[in-house]
């Protein structure tokens, strides 16, 4: 029997809905009304919004699959979102239709994009975003192992950008925001069988933050920055904080115990006050080196209003190097929430995202690039620019957790000025495009490698 909904104002057949098909691979386009001389705030194709939403694909070695979850829509003149489910198999070379997994019953707002992860037995969890206290999370598994069609609702918790990491023979820790006072962040532990939860916990409660997170087998590592007195324009400074205990403790870059919730903005986790510095913060993405040791990727600014006022954006690393945080400039780009992903390999270290100018300049998002550094991040090169002469925006590149060579960056396209259709691309470990079928015939079918992006 399934779970009634916690949340009697969203008590609706969205809560028990069973998965359905749709005929192709159809983005969510957003845009979010705060508009000044250049455009939008944010805009554009946000199928893979937003960098809190993390994992979006994980690839299973066992299946040989890389599973993937984004914001749908029926058609590309509908603003209705649709938490979306489906997988690339890298035996066939094929997708299957898409899978609803939830519809948001005509909320259009990506802020409401699902998550996913796998637990040790293959089952497919996926958890979509809630909205404060207005409208719930929930809570998807699959009925059985690597396989998409059978999605049961397990619950709905409040949680908004869901981060969920399993953790072998414990069960998710999840990392997520809940509006308590500003956008705090959260943590949650679930039994082995991640069926039942235990209390949430306050991760970090200054006024508001935004968070990346990363975790490998109980080392867990979050990043995230401050919003000064609950004002989001404000975003600025870096956090760190970390456990090896599957997050029962946590400790700051050195070792010592932090103590939940934080709350001093200048304490222990505190890794640059930016604030000083006059610079936003915009976290992006975290990993860790050959050695273990935490990389942060993010985008200062500025202002946080469209356009070159805010100049300059600069793409930045933090690097611990044992000893000290080290601060890398990569790139520099056109809008505050152009994101992409950080790849860090044993002797070269990548960054991809939207960091070529593209047609609408001043919108999120513009023409991909793949960046190297085989010195540590102390320099970065400019190795490939993937799309060029596009026709719409890319951005939100994604990162799939456990990533395969050949499934190795996901992102969606559309226009920041007006709306669009937002295609759905994948790139492999050598930046060849592959686009998703924007309209499908059959059950199954190919995706071609080397797909032409739609030019100007």
């Amino acid at each position: 029997m399934l779970r009634p909904c916690l949340f009697l104002l969203t008590l609706s057949a969205a809560c028990f809905a069973q998965p359905r098909t749709v005929d192709g691979y159809k983005g969510i386009w957003f845009d979010l009304g705060q508009r000044s001389e250049f455009g939008s705030k944010y805009s554009g194709g946000l199928g893979t919004y937003t960098a809190k939403h993390c994992p979006m694909a994980v690839y299973s070695k066992e299946a040989d699959k890389t599973f993937i979850v984004y914001g749908g829509t029926p058609a590309a003149d509908k603003r209705h979102l649709l938490a979306m489910l489906s997988h690339y198999d890298h035996k066939t070379g094929t997708v299957p239709k898409p899978v609803v997994v939830h519809d948001q019953q005509g909320v259009d707002d990506p802020h409401g994009n699902p998550s996913l992860n796998l637990d040790e037995d293959g089952h497919i969890w996926v958890f979509v975003s809630g909205s404060g206290r207005k409208r719930p999370g929930h809570v998807y598994r699959s009925e059985k192992p690597y396989d998409i069609t059978t999605m049961k609702h397990v619950e709905d918790r409040e949680f908004t950008y869901p981060q969920p990491w399993w953790i072998p023979k414990q069960g998710f820790v999840m990392f997520f925001t809940k509006h308590t006072n500003g956008q705090e962040l959260y943590i949650s532990r679930s039994h082995k069988d991640g069926t039942k939860w235990g209390e949430d916990e306050k991760l970090a409660a200054m006024g508001g933050h935004d968070q990346v997170s990363y975790a490998h087998d109980k080392h867990l590592i979050t990043a995230f920055n401050i919003h000064p007195g609950g004002n989001i324009n404000k975003r600025t400074n870096l956090f760190f904080a970390q456990s090896h205990t599957g997050g029962k403790t946590w400790l700051d870059i050195h070792g010592t115990k932090l103590f939940l919730p934080l709350t001093n903005p200048k304490g222990p986790a505190l890794v640059r006050d930016y604030a000083s510095e006059g610079r936003l913060v915009y976290v992006k993405d975290i990993g860790t080196d050959w050695m273990g040791q935490p990389v942060i990727l993010f985008i200062t600014a500025a202002l946080q209003e469209s356009g070159p006022k805010a100049d300059p954006r600069i793409w930045t690393i933090a690097r611990w190097n044992g000893d000290k945080w080290e601060f890398h400039e990569i790139t520099r780009s056109t809008h505050n929430y152009d994101m992409g992903s950080l790849y860090l390999d044993v002797d070269e270290w990548r960054v991809i995202g939207p960091t070529q100018s593209g047609l609408q300049k001043h919108g999120a998002g513009s023409e991909i690039a793949v960046w190297l550094s085989t010195d540590e991040g102390k320099t970065w090169k400019m190795e490939k620019q993937i799309t060029k002469e596009s026709a719409l925006n890319h951005g939100y590149v994604r990162r799939p957790h456990n990533a395969h060579k050949d499934f190795y960056g996901f992102w969606a396209d559309g226009s920041p000025d007006k709306l669009s259709k937002s295609h759905l691309y994948f790139i492999n470990h050598k930046g060849a495009i592959r686009t998703l079928p924007y309209q499908m015939h059959e059950n199954s079918e190919p995706v071609w490698p080397l797909a032409p992006v739609e030019k100007r």
